[in-house]
């Protein structure tokens, strides 16, 4: 385990290390001739003064000057052969910890890996890249395309493709801080977020099973969840094909609250959602929510919502002065939805957008509340006993308080599950 700390220390920060080494063989090579030049120190001590009438000392046998010479020569030839054969043995030990740095450094750094990479024994690599072409498209979506796919086994898995020359032609000009496409770099950077991904272990987010990765095309290997997403369970809803009671909703809303808090508080380093939206909350069967698509918009692109895509209309104000994702933003996006699981109603109906003039979800559900008139904008399919009234009521506000225009008064995930459990308290 101490060997396992000493590598740790030596690969977080192996120049600082090696140039510190470096700097004490200088000093050593500076301070140790010096030392070496120095006369040989007398081995009697000297004579103190004597008085005038003291007896003087008999005189000392004096040694050839030759002679003394040659011994101090002698002294320090053997003085610099020692500090030599000293200085070569740190200078070698310091070239054999330079290649050893250098080694741990390379072996750190991760390959690119091409074709197919599985994350479960379940999924065959080299299965996956024989059924790939055999997908069936399910949905298109601003970002990519939803396939079904049956492998061996009786397995069935959702792949979501994305095209990577499509992205590479919209970033005419990428950011220092994010490479351009197809970049050696970039790559590794998609790599790694994609690992992070496949070690999400959660009841509420959906980890990543497989990826592919093609020339121009990455494809996203997820378990395939029957029971579709939320979008399409609404649609029922309002059709009045599917009955959804307030119960169901409100677990609907907590399970896609505790999704987010394990992305923002449990995953290191964290993970944002960047496109929470009612398509990707899939349903298990009692209603179970699960968040897919978490952290794909950030793989190919800066995540900044397109206008002219439905995913705009959950994409926070601050998302479109700014490349800059934060965790508020993935709240703001959660109080759209909950909006929607309230109300029953679309944020691209024309209720919102005509001339009607309510301008968005966001900004009616304030203006009922501050008109007094919640109540009205709950769900009529929803609306019957008096405590569930009250409940949805207090829901409402915590709706309004993840949509405020600011992100700093947005609670975060962690106070929102806290929000949500206590609704049946009050």
């Amino acid at each position: 385990m101490a060997r396992g700390a000493r590598t740790a220390a030596v690969t977080k920060n192996p120049a600082k290390t090696l140039a510190a080494t470096l700097l004490l063989l200088a000093l050593l090579a500076v301070v140790l001739p010096l030392c070496a030049s120095q006369p040989p120190l007398h081995s009697q001590p000297l004579p103190a003064t004597q008085s005038p009438a003291a007896p003087l000392p008999p005189p000392q046998p004096r040694v050839p000057h030759a002679q003394a010479g040659g011994a101090a020569r002698l002294r320090r030839i053997a003085l610099g052969v020692l500090l030599g054969s000293l200085a070569g043995f740190l200078l070698s030990l310091a070239f054999l910890y330079a290649i050893r740095v250098a080694v741990l450094h390379a072996g750190n750094t991760p390959a690119v890996a091409r074709g197919p990479v599985s994350f479960t024994p379940q999924i065959s690599p080299k299965s996956l890249q024989c059924a790939l072409p055999s997908a069936r498209p399910l949905a298109r979506g601003p970002r990519g395309t939803y396939h079904k796919l049956d492998l061996d086994g009786d397995l069935t898995v959702a792949v979501k493709m994305l095209d990577l020359a499509a992205a590479s032609r919209a970033e005419a000009s990428p950011s220092p801080s994010r490479p351009a496409s197809g970049s050696r770099s970039d790559m590794r950077r998609v790599q790694r977020q994609l690992e992070l991904l496949a070690r999400v272990r959660h009841l509420n987010v959906m980890s990543l099973k497989a990826y592919v990765r093609d020339a121009d095309r990455l494809s996203l290997v997820y378990d395939f969840v029957p029971g579709g997403s939320l979008e399409d369970v609404m649609k029922r809803v309002r059709s009045q094909q599917v009955s959804l009671s307030w119960d169901t909703r409100n677990r609907i809303a907590a399970g896609v609250a505790k999704g987010l808090r394990h992305l923002h508080f449990e995953c290191n380093p964290r993970i944002l959602h960047c496109n929470l939206k009612p398509s990707n909350v899939m349903l298990e069967e009692g209603f179970e929510p699960v968040l897919a698509d978490c952290g794909v918009a950030r793989l190919i692109d800066s995540g900044s919502p397109d206008p002219e895509s439905s995913g705009s209309l959950y994409a926070a104000p601050e998302c479109y002065q700014s490349s800059r994702y934060t965790d508020k933003c993935d709240i703001y996006a959660f109080g759209m939805i909950l909006g929607v699981l309230l109300t029953g109603k679309d944020p691209a109906d024309p209720f919102f957008t005509g001339e009607s003039g309510r301008g968005s979800l966001a900004r009616w559900l304030r203006h009922m509340q501050h008109s007094g008139d919640t109540k009205e904008a709950l769900d009529s399919s929803i609306v019957g006993e008096e405590v569930d009234e009250e409940e949805m009521v207090m829901a409402v506000r915590v709706a309004i308080v993840c949509l405020s225009e600011l992100p700093a008064d947005r609670p975060s995930s962690d106070e929102l599950v806290a929000m949500l459990a206590q609704l049946h308290s009050f």
